[in-house]
């Protein structure tokens, strides 16, 4: 896949060696954005819930509400998958990353965020080990909150077809019928590459800047 050759390339480029001998158990966070609430489930800003709904399904998770979030884990290939849906609204993400990266003492190279993104095409996706904000709020809460926006993010293309000045109505609009089939290959493919992700730092103990 060639999106995830792009990662691969990246890791190898930025990577030093940080490994921890004494760790014996690789622990990740996953986060995928979205607003909390009925009103906003299948809209486009909450493609983040939708894609890690669909991750903890695949490996049998079950969702529970704790403190800034519905959290749930799993195991694989020796690793430990820790999923965040941040109930603390979208603007205030940056809140609930950083409490659940010390719960779990998470090292920065071994978080992921998952979010939606208007200049993309719609069920594009494009993986990213760091950078700006680029306007989006979600983002801007967890540059601000971590103090730095050297993490990986996945975003995942909404498109953009809407009039002008209706940004917030389509980004916190539902899917269109037409759109549903597009999403729900972008989801598959978003899940593909967060597995990789998982794999190949475990492959490379390697962490990026």
């Amino acid at each position: 896949m060639k999106l995830w050759s792009i990662l691969r390339s990246g890791l190898q480029k930025t990577a030093t060696n940080q490994e921890d001998p004494t760790e014996t158990t690789m622990s990740f966070l996953i986060v995928g954005l979205g607003n909390p609430g009925e009103e906003y489930h299948s809209t486009r800003h909450n493609i983040g819930f939708e894609t890690l709904d669909e991750l903890a399904k695949k490996h049998n998770a079950e969702w529970s509400l704790e403190r800034h979030g519905w959290v749930c884990d799993f195991k694989t290939r020796g690793q430990v998958v820790h999923l965040l849906k941040p109930s603390t609204y979208m603007n205030l993400s940056g809140k609930a990353v950083s409490y659940w990266m010390q719960q779990h003492k998470n090292k920065l190279e071994r978080v992921l965020i998952v979010l939606d993104d208007l200049a993309i095409e719609l069920g594009k996706l494009r993986l990213r080990l760091n950078g700006s904000d680029a306007g989006h709020n979600g983002l801007k809460s967890i540059n601000q909150t971590l103090g730095t926006q050297n993490y990986a993010r996945l975003r995942f293309g909404i498109g953009n077809d809407f009039p002008r000045g209706k940004q917030a109505d389509f980004v916190l609009g539902k899917w269109d019928k037409q759109e549903e089939a597009t999403v729900k290959v972008g989801i598959d493919k978003c899940v593909e590459l967060i597995e990789g992700f998982l794999r190949e730092q475990k492959n490379t103990s390697t962490s990026y800047v």
